[in-house]
Protein backbone atom coordinates (compact mmCIF):
# COMPACT_ATOMS: atom_id res chain seq x y z
CA UNK A 1 0.00 0.00 0.00
CA UNK A 2 1.08 3.15 -0.76
CA UNK A 3 0.22 6.53 0.70
CA UNK A 4 1.55 10.40 0.21
CA UNK A 5 4.79 9.33 -1.13
CA UNK A 6 5.54 6.35 1.49
CA UNK A 7 5.02 2.35 1.30
CA UNK A 8 4.24 0.33 4.31
CA UNK A 9 7.33 0.38 5.96
CA UNK A 10 7.44 4.06 5.61
CA UNK A 11 10.40 4.08 2.87
CA UNK A 12 10.59 7.02 0.17
CA UNK A 13 8.96 4.81 -2.85
CA UNK A 14 11.22 7.13 -5.44
CA UNK A 15 14.20 6.43 -3.88
CA UNK A 16 13.72 2.79 -3.42
CA UNK A 17 12.83 2.66 -7.60
CA UNK A 18 16.04 4.81 -7.86
CA UNK A 19 18.29 2.18 -5.89
CA UNK A 20 16.75 -1.13 -7.50
CA UNK A 21 17.62 0.60 -10.81
CA UNK A 22 21.05 1.04 -9.60
CA UNK A 23 21.69 -2.14 -8.21
CA UNK A 24 20.17 -3.39 -11.50
CA UNK A 25 22.84 -1.42 -13.80
CA UNK A 26 25.78 -2.18 -10.86
CA UNK A 27 25.46 -6.14 -11.11
CA UNK A 28 24.96 -5.68 -15.17
CA UNK A 29 27.99 -3.59 -15.39
CA UNK A 30 29.90 -6.06 -12.34
CA UNK A 31 28.61 -9.12 -14.52
CA UNK A 32 30.03 -7.75 -17.76
CA UNK A 33 33.62 -7.08 -16.35
CA UNK A 34 33.52 -11.18 -15.01
CA UNK A 35 32.86 -10.28 -11.18
CA UNK A 36 31.30 -12.64 -8.84
CA UNK A 37 31.10 -9.55 -6.25
CA UNK A 38 30.06 -5.97 -5.58
CA UNK A 39 32.26 -4.65 -2.80
CA UNK A 40 31.75 -1.08 -2.82
CA UNK A 41 29.14 1.38 -5.18
CA UNK A 42 30.15 5.16 -5.46
CA UNK A 43 27.32 7.75 -6.53
CA UNK A 44 27.31 11.22 -6.91
CA UNK A 45 23.98 12.98 -5.39
CA UNK A 46 22.95 16.64 -6.13
CA UNK A 47 21.30 18.43 -3.31
CA UNK A 48 18.97 19.38 -6.56
CA UNK A 49 18.42 15.86 -7.57
CA UNK A 50 15.18 15.32 -5.70
CA UNK A 51 16.68 12.18 -3.83
CA UNK A 52 17.80 11.61 -0.05
CA UNK A 53 21.22 10.19 0.42
CA UNK A 54 20.13 8.99 3.38
CA UNK A 55 16.79 7.35 2.73
CA UNK A 56 19.08 6.07 -0.37
CA UNK A 57 21.37 4.40 1.72
CA UNK A 58 18.56 2.67 3.54
CA UNK A 59 17.33 1.66 0.34
CA UNK A 60 20.12 -0.07 -1.49
CA UNK A 61 20.44 -2.28 1.51
CA UNK A 62 17.19 -3.50 0.94
CA UNK A 63 17.06 -3.83 -2.72
CA UNK A 64 20.68 -5.78 -2.46
CA UNK A 65 19.89 -8.33 -0.57
CA UNK A 66 20.18 -11.48 -2.97
CA UNK A 67 22.27 -9.82 -5.21
CA UNK A 68 25.96 -9.72 -5.74
CA UNK A 69 25.79 -6.52 -4.21
CA UNK A 70 24.75 -7.63 -0.92
CA UNK A 71 26.50 -6.19 1.79
CA UNK A 72 28.38 -3.49 -0.31
CA UNK A 73 29.16 -0.13 0.90
CA UNK A 74 27.28 2.40 -0.48
CA UNK A 75 29.45 5.50 -0.53
CA UNK A 76 27.42 8.69 -1.56
CA UNK A 77 29.21 11.91 -2.68
CA UNK A 78 26.97 15.02 -1.80
CA UNK A 79 27.06 17.32 -4.29
CA UNK A 80 26.73 21.01 -3.47
CA UNK A 81 24.35 23.72 -5.62
CA UNK A 82 26.73 25.33 -7.86
CA UNK A 83 25.29 28.69 -10.23
CA UNK A 84 26.64 31.49 -12.11
CA UNK A 85 26.14 34.87 -12.14
CA UNK A 86 26.41 36.59 -15.91
CA UNK A 87 26.42 39.68 -14.55
CA UNK A 88 29.41 39.06 -12.54
CA UNK A 89 30.76 36.05 -14.67
CA UNK A 90 31.60 33.84 -11.31
CA UNK A 91 30.21 30.64 -10.71
CA UNK A 92 29.16 30.93 -6.93
CA UNK A 93 27.57 28.75 -3.94
CA UNK A 94 24.02 29.84 -3.20
CA UNK A 95 22.98 30.23 0.61
CA UNK A 96 19.94 28.47 0.04
CA UNK A 97 18.38 26.92 -3.04
CA UNK A 98 17.85 30.25 -4.40
CA UNK A 99 20.43 30.62 -6.63
CA UNK A 100 21.05 34.75 -5.49
CA UNK A 101 24.73 36.12 -6.17
CA UNK A 102 26.32 36.21 -3.65
CA UNK A 103 28.44 39.21 -5.11
CA UNK A 104 25.66 41.25 -6.69
CA UNK A 105 22.54 39.84 -5.01
CA UNK A 106 21.04 39.48 -8.91
CA UNK A 107 19.16 36.24 -9.22
CA UNK A 108 20.62 33.52 -11.35
CA UNK A 109 18.89 31.00 -13.96
CA UNK A 110 21.96 29.03 -14.19
CA UNK A 111 22.57 26.15 -12.40
CA UNK A 112 25.66 24.76 -13.06
CA UNK A 113 25.79 21.48 -10.74
CA UNK A 114 23.38 19.78 -8.02
CA UNK A 115 21.29 17.94 -10.19
CA UNK A 116 23.56 14.91 -10.20
CA UNK A 117 22.43 11.25 -9.67
CA UNK A 118 25.09 9.55 -10.86
CA UNK A 119 26.42 6.49 -10.52
CA UNK A 120 30.49 6.69 -10.42
CA UNK A 121 31.98 3.30 -9.85
CA UNK A 122 32.08 -0.02 -8.55
CA UNK A 123 34.65 -2.28 -6.76
CA UNK A 124 34.01 -5.35 -7.52
CA UNK A 125 36.00 -9.18 -7.81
Amino acid sequence: MVEAGFDVRGLYVHEVSLMQDTVIIAVKQAREAGAQRIHRVMMRVGALSGAVPETLEFAFEIVAKGTMAEGALLEIEKVPVLCYCSACAEEFEPADLVCECTRCARPSVEIRRGRELQLTSLEVS
